[in-house]
């Protein structure tokens, strides 16, 4: 059994129930954690629409929160999901907003560590989760 996530009529994905389920429940935290709606419908008869312009804003910010998070644990956990939604705004051709952490909303790093995690460059960062979003997407069946 399987799930579909699409945008209009394109398929972005189609996961096991397994990997769907477990995706779905990360989207309700980091909806939470943002207090942003993510874009992602409810799952209705092994399928849900993704809204485009409130994915977009869902995505973006997202990836400038996980860049203000310098807590080692947090990144670790959280790092798997954002690949995941990269590769998804990437299927819907949505042009994602690398922000440097100082740009961000609300400015400079949260849930720091200590002893502190260290801290990449912009240009790092952003290739390396670009490199793990990749490496994902081959194993994410559209």
């Amino acid at each position: 059994m399987s799930q579909y996530y699409d945008m209009g009529d394109q398929t972005l994905w189609n996961p096991s129930n397994g990997a769907s389920w477990l995706f779905m429940s990360q989207v309700s935290v980091y909806q939470a954690e943002l207090g942003l709606p993510s874009g992602i419908g409810p799952m209705q008869a092994d399928e849900c629409q993704i809204d485009p312009l409130v994915f977009k804003e869902f995505v973006d910010a997202m990836l400038a929160w996980h860049r203000r998070t310098s807590h080692a644990v947090i990144v670790a956990l959280s790092e798997g999901f954002v690949a995941t939604v990269l590769v998804l705004a990437e299927r819907a051709g949505n042009e994602v907003n690398w922000l440097p952490a100082g740009v961000a909303e609300d400015g400079g790093l949260k849930d720091v560590q200590v002893p502190a995690a260290p801290v990449s460059s912009e240009g790092a960062w952003a290739a390396a989760l670009k490199c793990k979003s990749r490496e994902l997407g081959r194993f994410m069946t559209a």
